[in-house]
């Protein structure tokens, strides 16, 4: 079991790495999508607000930027041990079965493949169409912390999605009109196909693909169905394509938010398959339709009871906090990391080396 720090990618730099480095982390999570750049932690999202703009064909999804990332990681004595979420102008029609589903899902495919050659182990995404939405921020957590929450009573109103925009990002202005209803049961077609698809490549290149569940956990949202909302059907994805290269970006906080089951027994039957490629090791308070994050040992979870239930199940992947509550400080994500390293390092080295 490793301790490690997720970046966006404004942050991916020297600096980081060694404030990383300097938190007690060994390993980083690398988002290579263009969004919330220059927030400090997660932005509210409403019915105009989402989180910015998504380009297609980026160069820095080639293999000679991937590696070059690579490099500048271990340069300061750390390891890249994933990259989180392909760009949804990258992969909108598998999202949507849309005609340009079988030049995007083939770009997806080299995406991996440059991942794999490069050493990097996991890559992480999300399968969904609304993507994360409708988050509040506000002071929510310990001391008036500002952090983010879900509210279906204050929140913003469910308004349909826009064509020309998937995940919440938008990836083409110059349409109009609304995306198609689809049903579930259409929804869970198209993650068959994207794992049919990708899983193949994916053990080829050594690349563990991990899924990460919805959040908010809502059956539906914006009009449009969701796929992980509960506990169990991580189990059904899991089951679509059976392989080592088919696991689980296990999200406590997101699983914690959700309506069955408890993130105990989600660990155990997970965590008993060897099924978790790294873990979103966060708190919260709560769950839907109204929940709030909070700091990472004030929450819901018992995160001790958790990590000891990783331990149980051999989990060797990575623990990083995801996001956090912010400090009133000059330099508030900073500080907030700091905080939740600390803490996870510090029951990580009382459970783990126990």
């Amino acid at each position: 079991m490793k301790i490690g720090i997720g970046l966006y990618r404004y942050m991916l730099n020297k600096e980081n790495y060694r404030f990383a480095k300097q938190a007690g982390c060994t390993h980083i999570i690398a988002h290579l999508v263009d969004y919330y750049r220059g927030q400090n932690g997660v932005h509210g999202t409403d019915e105009v607000k989402n989180m910015g703009e998504s380009l297609a064909n980026e160069d820095v999804w080639s293999y000679e930027s991937i590696q070059k990332l690579k490099n500048e990681v271990e340069e300061e004595g750390l390891t890249l041990y994933a990259i989180e979420n392909f760009a949804p102008a990258d992969w909108y029609d598998v999202l949507l079965d849309g005609p340009k589903k079988e030049e995007q899902i083939e770009r997806l495919k080299q995406i991996i493949r440059n991942v794999g050659k490069a050493g990097i182990p996991v890559f992480g995404y999300n399968f969904s169409i609304a993507g994360v939405w409708g988050h509040l921020r506000r002071p929510l957590a310990r001391g008036g912390a500002v952090s983010v929450g879900f509210s279906d009573k204050e929140g913003a109103k469910q308004t349909p999605i826009k064509n020309g925009q998937i995940w919440n990002m938008t990836y083409d202005e110059n349409v109009e009109g609304y995306i198609d209803e689809i049903t579930t049961e259409q929804l869970w077609d198209r993650l068959t196909y994207f794992l049919n698809e990708l899983v193949p490549v994916a053990e080829e290149a050594g690349v563990v693909l991990a899924a990460h569940p919805d959040d908010p956990p809502l059956k539906t949202l914006r009009g449009t169905p969701r796929l992980v909302y509960q506990p169990h059907l991580y189990q059904k994805l899991l089951d679509i394509y059976p392989s080592k290269s088919n696991a689980l970006e296990f999200c406590m906080g997101t699983i914690q938010e959700m309506t069955e089951g408890n993130i105990y027994d989600a660990i155990e039957q997970y965590g008993s398959q060897e099924k978790l490629a790294y873990v979103h090791f966060r708190n919260v308070k709560g769950k839907v339709p109204e929940y709030h994050e909070v700091f990472v040992d004030e929450g819901d979870i018992d995160m001790v009871k958790a990590l000891k239930l990783l331990k149980k199940h051999n989990f060797d992947g990575v623990l990083i906090p995801d996001h956090t509550p912010l400090f009133d400080t000059e330099n508030p994500w900073h500080m907030g990391m700091a905080h939740a390293i600390g803490y996870i390092k510090g029951i990580y080295d009382a459970v783990v080396k126990e």
